[in-house]
């Protein structure tokens, strides 16, 4: 296990959020990006919680945003190293990202986002 503090991890995030295109990031619609140590039941990576993009009708409301988790302990665990925790927080983020423009995990693992 690698030990990153939570204000370095959610460095980790932003930056490979900033690492994306900037056309992809202006097509993210009332989505926020959030950071946790761990899911409550489950051992993830992360989590995609909304609408996506694909299936929105009459979206726009009083609706909360969609909501992407990134749970800092499973990721930091899986790591071996420093720069491994950085490769797969990116991975993480696309992977959940993927989910709010409707890509689903079949779809992912075609592309090789697994």
């Amino acid at each position: 296990m690698i030990d990153v503090s939570v204000r370095h991890f959610e460095r980790m995030v932003a930056d490979a959020l900033d690492s994306l295109p900037p056309a992809l990031l202006e097509l993210l619609d009332n989505v926020v990006v959030m950071v946790e140590d761990q899911h409550p039941t489950e051992d993830l990576f992360g989590l995609y919680e909304g609408i996506p993009l694909t299936e929105r009708e009459l979206y726009g409301g009083l609706e909360l945003p969609d909501r992407i988790t990134i749970y800092r302990l499973p990721l930091c665990e899986e790591c071996s190293s420093a720069e491994h925790v950085v490769e797969e927080v990116r991975v993480t983020v696309v992977h959940e990202l993927a989910h709010h423009f409707g890509i689903d995990d079949d779809r992912l693992h075609e592309l090789g986002w697994d």
